[in-house]
């Protein structure tokens, strides 16, 4: 799962702890990590679910102003049969 910098960053800092994914397959498990350029994430869970489910709470979690942020956001992402909703946390540097 490729990660903006940005996002990576507010990651980090505690500020995003959810993010949304559309894909054909998943890439990431619960209970895994993925290594950043910012250092390793813990994937704490990882839930089927629609974008139509999204809440307001959920979209500022994943960094967004409001659900309508969000949506703008999805509407410029690829194409995926398979939408997830994915918990992290910043672990610490990799090494």
């Amino acid at each position: 799962m490729l990660l903006k910098r940005d996002l990576l960053e507010l990651i980090k800092a505690g500020k995003v702890d959810l993010i949304f994914r559309r894909w054909n397959r998943p890439t990431v498990k619960p209970g895994g990590t993925l290594k950043t350029k910012v250092g390793l994430l813990a994937i704490k869970s990882v839930t089927d679910t629609t974008p139509d489910a999204v809440t307001d709470a959920e979209a500022q979690r994943a960094g967004f102003k409001d659900v309508a942020d969000f949506r703008r956001w999805l509407d410029t992402m690829k194409q995926g049969s398979l939408f997830q909703r994915i918990e992290v946390g910043y672990i610490g540097a990799a090494d």
